[in-house]
């Protein structure tokens, strides 16, 4: 697209002349609605699928250049990052067989890009959120080699003025600092798009933001990130933290970000979708650009390239979208909430049942604006995304309903009404229906399998996070290439961790970041008492910034109070009479075999793990000691070499 870095002080003219062509690109597609000459004969339904890429560890695997050097369908292409690869399915018409088609092709190009990571030693897994990534696999080395995506990251990196503040409450709470946008590639999803004509269109997108909630409850897939248990749908509040450019320090100001819902519901026309958008978001990327009116005049179709591009870099989950079939312009609504996953039936039946949804709701319904509010619809939205269908969901006609309940109740025979309004094969209705309404009947979405699985797997004796979250990975490849909906798997067993797989391991698989921690001016003996509280063998120390400062083993207070004279327990000594002082530590990138190879060279049995200044974790022996017995009994290996370097 001929992107380019652009930045406030340096490319100010740029800016405005780049907006300027926004606006006359803008005037060229409000002359082509008042012209009608858009497409109108036709409805299509398209899809793009995004994917990870992991190794044989189930771990991230930043290998999608030497994957796409192998390939030679134009349909499979970058993603932003090195293990993330997406496939442009062709538009099909949305009648027939259309679904059927859909499901052998994205099985067919799934399957070739699956036997060209074998040449690389890779392979592919459908999921909303990758449970294995690290935040060291989010480092810049591993963005996608394209311009646009460095351009990006560092336009919004520079608009929000500091790190990145990410913040999720689940089950479990996440809270930390990123300095680049590449947390955006822990999502992936299953884009669908659904072509609609311009005289309805405010009326379809509509409905597409009122079904919202629902779709997603039913099509969860994303519950974990960083081994923790947040939302059903995680990718919906990580995505728009990626890429917020809003400032945090603006008094009770009203600002979207760039990855919203919405605002209010559309009147008239697909303009007011546009005009908002441009209205509220800066521009923040530049390309080359074409006169519309230039091309209207010699009979052809303007590209729009300055409004396509501007509307590129503001996320809403129903995307308002121009293209161009053949010699026509058409108009079309990109579905941007449903996940990757479980397998590419799951997909398919979610795309079923969104587009039928929003057929037949848009013939039962003459006005949603007049049924619900906005505000509804979007506090359904964001609820589906934390609760999945365990949601409640307020519906037309101040109904309310769980999620469930509305769905198997009302809308599945909507859906099949609006299916075969289109004139969808009726064994194509009955298959991917039948997907959603079993699926919700057990309640076993996606996102529900894996969670079920740690669980399961937590029974199953004394095991690491890491061997639970790379055995739920293997256990998706494995279930995906059997192709059954994963509404029908078995929950996954655990797998023990073959002996060489820990080569290629970093310290951050393994170390717990639930600490328990003192100050050095706190009782010595309360450090004794914690130690018993918790079964613990070692605390640290950190200071008020949470910066190592010492470690306390159970050696030293064993010592401590075997030393202690009558009288001593009452001049309360403090922590620093015994902590070790600057002691040993590693970063959560270090190799594990290093880290392990570090304790038996020290002879000591915890190394605290630290970011910068700041503590994060700890890995003791308890953690893996036998296993690096074992390692080394054996001798290092080749891949041993390898992951030490």
């Amino acid at each position: 697209m001929g992107l380019h870095d652009v930045s406030k002080s340096e490319n100010a003219a740029q800016i405005r002349r780049f907006t300027r062509h926004i606006m006359q690109d803008m005037r060229a597609l409000e002359y082509m609605l008042e012209n009608d000459m858009f497409e109108t004969d036709i409805q299509r339904v398209g899809a793009e699928q995004e994917l990870f890429l992991v190794d044989r560890n189930a771990q991230p695997a930043p290998l999608a250049e030497e994957v796409l050097g192998l390939a030679t369908d134009e349909r499979i292409v970058n993603e932003l990052t090195r293990f993330n690869l997406e496939i442009n399915l062709d538009p099909l018409e949305f009648t027939g067989t259309c679904f059927s088609t859909m499901e052998a092709d994205l099985n067919r190009l799934i399957e070739s890009v699956r036997g060209l990571c074998g040449k690389v030693d890779t392979d592919v897994v459908l999921t909303g959120i990758l449970p294995t990534i690290h935040a060291w696999d989010l480092r810049l080395d591993n963005m996608a080699p394209k311009p646009r995506y460095y351009s990006l990251n560092d336009t919004i990196m520079s608009l929000k003025g500091g790190l990145a503040q990410y913040h999720i409450r689940g089950v479990d709470e996440l809270f930390f600092q990123h300095d680049n946008i590449m947390v955006e590639g822990c999502n992936t999803s299953f884009q669908v798009h659904l072509q609609v004509t311009p005289e309805r269109f405010a009326h379809f997108y509509n409905i597409a933001q009122l079904v919202s909630g629902p779709i997603l409850a039913a099509a969860a897939n994303s519950p974990i990130l960083f081994g923790k248990r947040l939302w059903r749908e995680t990718r919906i509040a990580l995505f728009q933290q990626a890429v917020d450019t809003r400032a945090s320090n603006l008094y009770l100001r009203d600002m979207s970000p760039r990855v919203h819902f919405g605002t209010e519901w559309v009147n008239d026309s697909v303009l007011e979708i546009f005009q908002e958008d441009i209205a509220r978001f800066r521009v923040i990327m530049t390309s080359e650009y074409e006169d519309p009116f230039e091309a209207l005049r010699n009979g052809e179709v303007p590209k729009l390239r300055a409004l396509q591009l501007h509307n590129g870099t503001v996320y809403r989950w129903n995307r308002a979208c121009y293209g161009i079939s053949g010699d026509q312009p058409h108009l079309r609504i990109e579905n941007r909430l449903l996940p990757s996953g479980p397998t590419v039936v799951d997909e398919v039946a979610n795309a079923a049942f969104w587009t039928g949804l929003v057929y037949g709701l848009a013939d039962e319904i003459d006005d949603v604006r007049e049924r619900l509010t906005f505000d509804d619809a979007k506090s359904n939205f964001i609820g589906a995304a934390r609760r999945g269908l365990a949601s409640e969901i307020d519906w037309v006609d101040e109904t309310r309903y769980s999620a469930p309940e509305l769905i198997r109740g009302q809308l599945l025979d909507v859906a099949r009404k609006g299916l075969q309004t289109r004139g969808v094969r009726d064994e194509d209705i009955q298959r991917y229906l039948g997907i959603i309404d079993d699926r919700v009947a057990s309640k076993r979405t996606g996102a529900q399998w894996q969670l079920y699985s740690l669980a399961h797997m937590r029974k199953q004796g004394n095991t690491t996070r890491a061997e639970r979250l790379d055995t739920l990975v293997s256990g998706m490849i494995r279930r995906q290439m059997d192709g059954k909906p994963g509404h029908t798997w078995e929950l996954a067993e655990l797998e023990k961790r073959p002996l060489n797989t820990i080569h290629g391991t970093r310290v951050e698989h393994f170390m717990t970041t639930d600490l328990f921690t003192v100050r050095e001016d706190e009782l010595i003996e309360f450090v004794a008492v914690l130690m018993g509280w918790r079964h613990i063998r070692h605390v640290l120390v950190e200071d008020e910034d949470h910066r190592l400062v010492g470690i306390v083993t159970h050696r030293s207070i064993l010592r401590f109070l075997t030393d202690m004279k009558e009288g001593d327990e009452e001049k309360d000594q403090p922590v620093s009479a015994i902590m070790v002082r600057n002691p040993v530590s590693v970063t959560p990138e270090t190799a594990t075999v290093d880290a392990v190879r570090l304790m038996r060279e020290k002879n000591i049995g915890a190394l605290p793990v630290v970011l910068g200044a700041n503590l994060v974790g700890i890995i003791t022996e308890t953690d893996f000691n036998l296993l690096a017995a074992r390692l080394f009994e054996e001798g290092p290996s080749d891949e041993a070499s390898e992951a030490s370097v």
